[in-house]
């Protein structure tokens, strides 16, 4: 084809980001975290290498998934070892922080007898020297902090690891992305980009702007035998659109599916934690990436969960957002990653870190960060809010996967903010074992008795009904719940009439309209006006 021909990006072209060949999610950006994961994925490919046919067996499973089973069949096998082979030589410098992790919480836990740790800063496993300051707890007990922005600033931080691979969608299912690595595929166009590279920008504008074929080659640095890829990738016509604003006089409210909500009224819109299907993708109505407003003012995100901060849409959306607005969490916690780092070292350039209670101005109304409770397994995780939002007259709670277990803390709020016109409340109140995103994290498990009472639970009905309670919405709408089947391969959930979240959730909807208070449990696409 010649160079000069001018193309566009299919519009059911998927972009998903990778990290050492594994589904990249927030988890797998900061240099700490990152190392962890990797050390994890070392370990499951070992177990599936040692036994492939129990993998193969429990990916096909129901019941088992979401656990730690890679999904590939029997047959490639030699495709595993070699990406583990791979992975512990490429991955080296990542590997060598996990065991001087090791070595630091095994220096602290004998050392740190409550006097002074000024002597321990020289016996730090040296790859953490000048990376972490060492301190007591309330009770005494030694623990450290990582300085998070200067490990972006060092050998840890493996930018090289990340790349783009690009294939056309057919079904929305994908094997689940905490446990299955992306082998090499020949019918995938596998792409070295770092995430943050606007080179992506433009890839995505290319599927409703024309561009020459030769720049999108050059632009994405293909070897000669990856071109005929990218060709079966382009078209001669625009099949992509972009939604025209709205201009209606009240608030118009859009689902697009999970806890994915955007708000538009007098010209400005606000999106929050945004998981957005492709177009052409079958199955299930619902609205596409072809629905949403060329610009976008606002991305509120609620916490650092792979199903609310989702890097695959927010790559898509990253050239048309103004402000990103995040939790704020700046500890250097090795549990808590910073939410706003992250979207930084991922090409965002105005990322706004809110408090709870703080508010922005916005036009025409506000943003307010709420306290979050809940279904982070009890761990200290300062990246969680819900958000108040307020445009044309109208407020709407985001309360997200918050699971309301201490409601004189929402009563406080409630006497600070007042009543809202609409809630959203996340109901996924029998959640994944902590070990599921934090496990990887953890430098001492947890037994499987603490695991299993400490899940990342949302609200029931009780909590969920006392949100409605203490808030006195006009509508209450059910959301989070991950039934989407574009959902699955982030969060590995199959729902049925008899699974507790969907019986909590009917129990929710039938005692607000006994009520006369209209209730939905949301899935796929809906459209309300405020």
């Amino acid at each position: 084809m010649s160079v000069d021909r001018q193309v566009f990006l299919k519009r059911n072209v998927v972009l998903d980001p990778l990290f050492n060949h594994w589904y990249a999610w927030t988890h797998l950006i900061s240099p700490a975290t990152a190392a962890l994961n990797v050390a994890n994925h070392v370990k499951i490919m070992k177990s599936f290498l040692a036994n492939p046919e129990v993998h193969e067996d429990a990916a096909k499973d129901p019941q088992m998934m979401g656990g730690p089973f890679l999904d590939c069949p029997v047959d490639q096998s030699d495709r595993v070892a070699a990406l583990l082979e791979r992975t512990l030589v490429t991955q080296a410098k990542p590997l060598e922080l996990v065991e001087a992790l090791k070595g630091l919480d095994a220096l602290l836990a004998k050392e740190g007898q409550g006097l002074s740790l000024e002597s321990l800063y020289a016996r730090v496993p040296a790859p953490l020297r000048g990376y972490v300051e060492l301190f007591y707890d309330q009770e005494n007990r030694p623990t450290f902090r990582l300085f998070e922005s200067l490990l972006y600033r060092s050998p840890f931080y493996n930018r090289g690891a990340q790349a783009l691979e690009l294939f056309e969608s057919g079904a929305d299912g994908r094997p689940f992305m905490l446990s299955t690595p992306r082998l090499e595929d020949p019918t995938r166009l596998h792409v070295s980009l770092t995430l943050d590279s606007p080179a992506i920008d433009a890839l995505v504008r290319a599927k409703w702007t024309a561009t020459s074929l030769g720049t999108l080659r050059d632009s994405l640095h293909l070897t000669a035998a990856q071109v005929p890829l990218l060709d079966a990738l382009v078209t001669d016509t625009c099949e992509s659109r972009v939604s025209e604003p709205y201009r209606g006089e009240q608030v118009r409210v859009r689902y697009f599916g999970h806890a994915c909500v955007l708000m538009e009224a007098g010209g400005v819109s606000v999106i929050t934690d945004p998981i957005i299907s492709y177009d052409d993708a079958g199955g299930i109505d619902r609205y596409s990436f072809s629905d949403l407003p060329e610009t976008l003012d606002y991305v509120l995100i609620t916490h650092n969960h792979q199903d609310h901060a989702q890097i695959e849409t927010l790559l898509h959306l990253r050239h048309r957002v103004k402000t990103v607005l995040v939790p704020r969490n700046d500890s250097g916690s090795l549990l808590d990653p910073s939410l706003k780092l992250t979207l930084e070292h991922l090409g965002f350039r105005n990322v706004v870190a809110v408090d709870d209670l703080q508010t922005l101005d916005i036009p025409g109304g506000s943003i307010m960060a709420l306290p979050f409770l809940g279904e982070h397994g009890d761990l200290l995780i300062r990246a969680k809010t819900g958000y108040i939002v307020s445009m044309g007259g109208r407020s709407v709670l985001f309360a997200a996967d918050s699971r309301n277990m201490e409601p004189e803390l929402y009563a406080h709020v409630h006497r600070w903010v007042g009543d809202v016109d609409m809630m959203f409340v996340g109901m996924e109140c029998e959640g994944a074992p902590g070990s599921w995103v934090y496990g990887p994290l953890m430098l001492r498990p947890l037994t499987r008795k603490m695991d299993q009472a400490r899940r990342l639970n949302g609200s029931g009905f009780e909590q969920a009904a006392s949100l409605v309670k203490q808030f006195n919405p006009r509508s209450v709408w059910v959301y989070a719940m991950a039934q989407e089947p574009w959902l699955r391969h982030v969060l590995g959930l199959a729902y049925t009439p008899e699974s507790i979240q969907i019986i909590e959730s009917d129990r929710l909807v039938k005692h607000c309209r006994e009520r006369e208070l209209p209730c939905e449990r949301l899935y796929g696409r809906s459209e309300m006006v405020l």
